[in-house]
């Protein structure tokens, strides 16, 4: 296993992953539609790698089995997608994945990392957790990830389900600030949020593999 920063070559076989990822949700009676919901297309993978941040761990042959990306907000990462091969799931790829997102983010002298999931899900709120996220309480949501949780419900996602995550390290700068002092989310992001549903933005960490 390698990670590496994704590029544009990269792009057409990604949506692939994270079909595959999600098929896992196959096994949940009351999810399984996930599985077969939209995907971040190669255009939007394009437009991450370029603009966001992205990176993909690959095989001896240099061929992706599993991506991450996001984008900086201020001085918060948010991490818009984790998929990995539903085949090498359990493997550590996600791990290495997130990982890979955190050495970024504190060489940026970022303060935290942040994404959406599922709150029950096995391999969703209860993976992230494991690796030092924790949910956010309602009242510690700012514009920003109240709006994409509201986006998300919009697409047909339960919003009782789903949750906001937050990890800060007591090592980075401005770890003690309160939760609810987020930066605002860019233009870019904004407009790409507005063809969430067609390109597959969001919802983020819906189908980590781990």
């Amino acid at each position: 296993m390698r990670i590496r920063p994704a590029t544009p070559d990269d792009a057409p076989c990604l949506p692939a992953i994270e079909r595959s990822s999600g098929a896992v949700f196959r096994s949940l009676p009351d999810l399984a539609w996930v599985a077969d919901d939209d995907v971040q297309s190669e255009a939007c993978h394009l437009d991450l790698i370029a603009r966001g941040k992205a990176w993909v761990c690959v095989d001896e042959d240099d061929r992706p089995t599993g991506f991450l990306n996001g984008h900086g907000v201020g001085d918060v990462f948010h991490i818009l997608q984790m998929a990995v091969l539903h085949d090498l799931q359990g493997r550590g790829l996600g791990v290495a994945l997130i990982e890979e997102a955190k050495r970024f983010s504190m060489s940026r002298n970022m303060r935290a990392l942040t994404l959406t999931t599922f709150r029950d899900v096995p391999w969703n709120a209860p993976f992230y957790r494991r690796r030092g996220f924790r949910i956010l309480d309602e009242h510690e949501l700012d514009e920003r990830l109240r709006g994409i949780l509201n986006h998300e419900a919009e697409a047909g996602f339960p919003r009782e389900r789903r949750c906001a995550m937050a990890l800060v390290s007591r090592t980075w700068p401005g770890a003690s600030r309160a939760y609810h002092r987020w930066r605002p989310i860019p233009a870019w992001i904004k407009r790409s949020a507005m063809g969430a549903a067609a390109n597959g933005i969001f919802p983020s960490g819906s189908q980590a593999g781990s």
